[in-house]
Parts: C-alpha cells; sequence; structure tokens
C-alpha cells in the first residue's frame, strides 16, 4: 500500500511490523498474545522518514490517519490571529499524533519534525476496522485520547494560573518524566526545540525563557549548555512548580 501525502508527492515507505517494534509497549496495548500483534500489524500502512523542517500534516489537511512516533520529536502548532505561530504541543517516540482530526475529518494544526524522524502509517479506517475485533484496541485508542486531554487541560493551567518559573519548572518534570518511561536518563536531556518555541507554548517571551533558564542555572537546579540540559536538583524542581496544581 503506498501512502500519499496532502502534496500528492510518496514520501519514503517501509513496511513496518508492530509485533517487532520496540516501542509496541508505548504506543499499542499491552497484553495482547503475538497472534493478536500480527493482526495489529495490519493497522500500519507503512512507515515515513520526515527530515527536520519537514510537515507531517498542516492545519486544514484531511484526516486520514494516526501517526506512532518511532524516532524524532515533532511540534504541534496553530497560526494566531496576528499571523505568528502557536505551538500547541510537544510529541515524541511512543506517542500518537493526528488525534485533532477525527472530530470534523480535518486537521486543526501542523505537525513539523524537530529532527529527522519516522512515524508508523495508522490508516483510521484500518484502526476502527481492528478496534471492533480487538477491544484492547478500542480502549487503548480512548486512552491516547483522554492523555491528550488532560495535557491540554494542563497547559490550560500552567499558561492561566502559573507564574513563569513554574511554568518552566512544569515543563522540564514533564519533558524529562516522558523521556524516562522511553527509557532516558531521568536527569539529562537535549531539547529538540527552541528557546522561542517553548516560550510559545508556554505563554512567555523569550527574553524570558532565556532568563529563567538563567536563574535557575545560577540557583545550581539545572546546568545547561545551549540545547544540553542537566537537572541537578530534581526535587528544588517540583518545590518551584506548585504540587496542589493538576497536570
Amino acid at each position: 500500500m503506498t501512502y500519499l501525502n496532502a502534496d500528492g508527492m510518496k514520501p519514503e515507505t517501509i513496511k513496518i511490523a508492530c509485533s517487532n517494534c520496540n516501542l509496541s509497549e508505548l504506543c499499542m496495548p499491552v497484553g495482547l498474545n503475538s497472534d493478536d500483534m500480527k493482526k495489529l500489524d495490519e493497522v500500519v500502512a507503512v512507515r515515513r522518514k520526515l527530515k527536520r523542517g519537514d510537515v507531517l500534516f498542516r492545519n486544514g489537511d484531511s484526516f486520514n490517519s494516526l501517526y506512532a512516533i518511532r524516532t524524532g520529536f515533532f511540534k504541534t502548532c496553530v497560526a494566531s490571529e496576528d499571523g505568528r505561530e502557536q505551538v500547541t504541543g510537544f510529541q515524541m517516540a511512543g506517542e500518537i499524533m493526528g488525534l485533532d482530526g477525527i472530530v470534523s475529518n480535518h486537521h486543526n494544526c501542523n505537525a513539523v519534525a524537530l529532527e529527522d524522524a519516522e512515524v508508523c502509517i495508522m490508516p483510521f479506517d484500518n484502526v476502527e476496522v481492528l478496534s471492533r475485533e480487538f477491544p484492547a484496541l478500542q480502549h487503548h485508542v480512548h486512552k491516547i485520547m483522554s492523555r491528550e486531554i488532560v495535557r491540554d487541560h494542563g497547559v490550560m493551567l500552567l499558561l492561566g494560573n502559573m507564574r513563569a518559573e513554574e511554568r518552566l519548572a512544569a515543563f522540564l518534570l514533564n519533558l524529562v518524566q516522558r523521556l524516562h518511561a522511553r527509557g532516558f536518563s531521568q536527569s539529562e536531556l537535549i531539547l529538540r526545540m527552541s528557546r522561542e518555541e517553548i516560550g510559545s507554548y508556554l505563554g512567555m517571551k523569550i527574553e524570558t525563557v532565556s532568563r529563567t533558564f538563567s536563574k535557575f542555572s545560577e540557583d545550581g537546579i539545572i546546568d545547561v549548555k545551549q540545547r544540553n540540559i542537566r537537572i541537578l536538583n530534581t526535587e528544588a524542581l517540583k518545590q518551584i512548580y506548585n504540587p496542589q496544581s493538576c497536570h
């Protein structure tokens, strides 16, 4: 099966088997036997490679598929009323993108690769058919949708109730927690996004983002070398982030 992107161009594609993927536990239901996993392989049509800066889908594109990120980092964004880019989220390996298109059959944001990346393309028709056969898959899709809703609520809290330091602390804690679930360090990370993109997501000016990073560094909470961040005092970050707020 060949997948054509919104521009009608054929991307580089490779058939992928979920049953042999080391990320299957993150983006597929757990507890399925090997035969079930082989049937789930039918969900995925192809794999697609993207270069840094490539757009996976655009606001207004027809919704046909969900995308499981195999490698790389993405941002989702929309254009604000004054034409500036508003970042709405950052996505990483093992996470699913494209859920925004289910409601209206059109995507409501742009998805842009922040580094070279690879995604597994799951035509939504396949997902729906197999969801009826596998209640576990249907439950898993609902769980992913619920997680997105919870994350959106967390962002609303960030933008509504928190000071700059609290916002950045919450962002770093969330990022390192998600990376750790994928087997990465609990204390070291490389930011794939720019300070400007972080500011757009957190509702902060780029100067405020840079100043807050500097303050965390001066206070001995983190060590910053450009995009390399080492968390020296996780507890201090947690104390800055208001634990009363749901995230």
